[in-house]
């Protein structure tokens, strides 16, 4: 018997409120839309006839017609966790965001079932089987999008979601990709990852979907006989099916695939992006540079073409340009998913499932507050998304491998210093410029352009070479964004803290160990229209030799800096704890920040210690998320699936039966070790049986869609 999760209640203060919440918020809805609504009437069983209303939310439902989300509200009838109450109706809610409406079922019990549509405006429209299709192809991305990593962070953000799988055979499979088929020409129209600034045909939601699918189920064949179909349609498909080539290890396919395309399509930022990327994991990066250079100049407004030359650079040792074309790369405002926004409930009942209860993951995040210092909860990197934590993950590569203080010497090297201008206005005037000014797009006057591979470049050089040098220079810049504005406070910030407080004295030699660095100019400071500074100056000579530090990348170095100082304190606190030979303390929520600290730095080992600290004291699933990307990484396969058997209890606890990372995890286990050593090794752990079958069930999906080692 499948298990399937509890029902969670949030209770409305008013009948109805949900709904016309729900209806008010179409007309802001930007992309997928929320997750679906089921919202009940229920009166007492007793003869009272009032009536109250209750809701949750639902991923993963079949809604390829009015009959299978009817089908989902009678379910909830047979629930036996409430006798005195009874259901008379259920309305379903599911948006459609190609065509910007709400499909709804209304379903009276017992009675008949009622489907419509309301669009924007709040008008009711005839739902068409058209309509019907495009509805069905969306719960299942939205299904994929607001599914959770397996750290519980999806989950805390919205409560009161139930979770399905959308797609649990190899039936459902051939449903999803036909509808796929039949609307990838649409997909644009659904908006893309925050990385991507426009939405096309290659980058949007549905490829994504798509995507995330064939690489969590292993289904490479069906992707790839879906691509070629699509791709006989349009070329520039290529690039798509060419990355399902990759991750089914047909690298030769692949590569002849990408010459062929290429050839008809030679300035496809796609195609040359995955050409870049693929050539730089088999550390070609002579090769890897030279595609990436020509992405930059097929799409210079993207910020995946600007990164992913800086990745080459990383890989090539060349720091200083690494850091120049980050500086280049066009910042986007982060946009978050499209959540739900409901009037304050009168209660909320959050049921367990017997079969999930386990004594160390019960972790009822309302029961208690627990203190955390302020500084922790001052690092602002912990909530970076979209491009600004890309960014922020390539500066801390950089920090990894050379170190602080090399860093910031390169930072002085290629980047024009607050004291350095300051020092040269005092001597030599300010600098001359025409027209708008950014720091960007500001290169001091009489600046040599740098070549891409560190010399300097003159007249009559390579032409792509001097394309990207140029944009690298002068481009458009997107980087005045609210992301950008909200990051001035960082700096202020970082100054304003000066060491953790945890009674100890001599903390003061951990926190100056990491040099503070100095600001960068801001392009407001660099005057247009004034004099020219004495080029006879050595000093002005040198200056004009650098670049103007974007405000943000300005902002992430004391960003970087502060997480810098806070996990250097921390090392030094334990190192002298351990010295002392005494427990070293900290809140559950402390070590799970300290964690995550030191995994942005990239330093696994600590990462795990401080892990493990925190599941001494308190369940945590980021926490033991995090020990399990570290046992995969090491290819310990019985540790993983301690782990994995908590979380994908914990997981159906919140009401989910569906997580594709956790799904992707015992998928990578079963092809390592075989579909009867994993099974038996998770039947061998000392758990209630319950808790143990909702582990063999992710297993089951596996030998359903045929994986690699399902059969022994």
């Amino acid at each position: 018997m499948v298990v399937v999760p509890a029902i969670p209640e949030i209770v409305e203060d008013d009948l109805q409120t949900a709904v016309d919440a729900r209806t008010d918020a179409l007309q802001t809805l930007r992309e997928l839309g929320p997750p679906d609504l089921v919202h009940l009437v229920k009166q007492t069983t007793k003869g009272s006839t009032k009536q109250i209303g209750t809701y949750h939310y639902a991923t993963g439902i079949d809604a390829s017609s009015s009959a299978s989300l009817a089908a989902y509200v009678n379910t909830l009838t047979y629930t036996p966790y409430d006798k005195s109450q009874k259901i008379v109706s259920g309305l379903y809610c599911c948006y459609n965001a190609f065509s910007r409406v709400d499909m709804r079922v209304q379903v009276a019990i017992p009675g008949g079932v009622e489907s419509y549509c309301i669009d924007e405006r709040g008008e009711k429209r005839v739902a068409t089987d058209s309509l019907w299709l495009e509805t069905y192809l969306c719960a299942v991305l939205r299904a994929y999008s607001y599914a959770d990593d397996g750290n519980g962070e999806a989950i805390k953000k919205i409560v009161g979601v139930r979770r399905f799988n959308p797609i649990t055979s190899t039936e459902s499979e051939h449903r999803f990709l036909d509808a796929a088929e039949r609307l990838f020409f649409k997909g644009w129209q659904l908006g893309s990852d925050p990385e991507v600034q426009l939405p096309n045909l290659v980058s949007n939601h549905l490829t994504t979907g798509i995507l995330r699918y064939i690489h969590t189920t292993g289904r490479y064949t069906s992707g790839i006989n879906l691509f070629e179909k699509l791709r006989a349609r349009d070329i520039e498909i290529s690039s798509l099916l060419a990355k399902v080539y990759i991750s089914a290890d047909e690298e030769v396919r692949a590569v002849s695939l990408l010459h062929e395309a290429v050839q008809q399509l030679p300035m496809d930022h796609s195609l040359l992006d995955v050409q870049a990327e693929f050539c730089l994991r088999k550390n070609e990066t002579d090769l890897a540079l030279q595609v990436a250079q020509r992405g930059i100049v097929a799409a210079p407004s993207e910020f995946g073409s600007w990164a992913r030359l800086a990745e080459v650079y990383v890989a090539m040792e060349a720091w200083d340009l690494a850091l120049l074309t980050l500086n280049s790369c066009p910042m986007f405002t982060y946009q978050d998913k499209d959540a739900p926004r409901m009037p304050e409930p009168s209660r909320v009942l959050l049921p367990v499932l017997p079969e999930s209860m386990l004594d160390e993951i019960n972790d009822d995040l309302a029961s208690e507050v627990e203190l955390v210092h302020p500084t922790l909860r001052r690092l602002h990197a912990a909530g970076y998304k979209g491009t600004f934590l890309k960014a922020y993950s390539l500066l801390t590569a950089v920090t990894a491998k050379i170190g602080w203080d090399q860093l910031l010497k390169i930072r002085s090297h290629v980047f024009v210093m607050e004291e350095e201008y300051r020092t040269e206005k005092q001597t030599g005037g300010s600098q001359h410029g025409t027209g708008s000014r950014n720091a960007s797009t500001t290169v001091l006057r009489g600046t040599p352009s740098p070549g891409v591979n560190g010399t300097t470049k003159v007249q009559g050089g390579d032409s792509e070479d001097e394309e990207v040098q140029e944009l690298q220079s002068g481009k458009t810049d997107h980087n005045d964004t609210a992301e950008g504005g909200r990051n001035n406070s960082v700096a202020t910030d970082a100054t304003e803290v000066d060491t953790i407080t945890n009674g100890i004295s001599n903390m003061a030699t951990a926190d100056n160990s990491i040099e503070k660095p100095e600001h960068t100019v801001a392009s407001e400071e660099v005057k247009s229209g004034s004099e020219d500074p004495d080029p006879s100056n050595a000093h002005n000579a040198q200056l004009q030799n650098k670049r103007l530090c974007e405000r943000w990348l300005d902002n992430l170095f004391m960003v970087l800096y502060e997480d810098l100082r806070v996990y250097t304190i921390w090392r030094t606190e334990v190192a002298q704890y351990r010295q002392m030979k005494q427990h070293y303390e900290k809140s559950p929520e402390e070590w799970e920040i300290l964690g995550d600290l030191a995994e942005r730095l990239h330093h696994p080992n600590e990462a795990v210690e401080a892990y493990e600290a925190c599941l001494t004291t308190r369940f945590s699933p980021k926490a033991m998320k995090g020990i399990m990307d570290a046992r995969e990484r090491d290819g310990n396969g019985r540790n993983v699936l301690t782990c994995l058997i908590r979380l994908v209890a914990w997981q159906y606890r919140w009401y989910s039966e569906f997580s594709p990372s956790l799904l992707f995890a015992i998928r990578k286990l079963i092809e390592d070790e075989g579909a009867v050593k994993v099974r038996s090794i998770i039947q061998a752990m000392s758990l209630p049986q319950p808790v143990l079958d909702l582990t063999h069930h992710y297993a089951a999906l596996c030998a359903a869609f045929r994986s690699n080692g399902s059969e022994g």
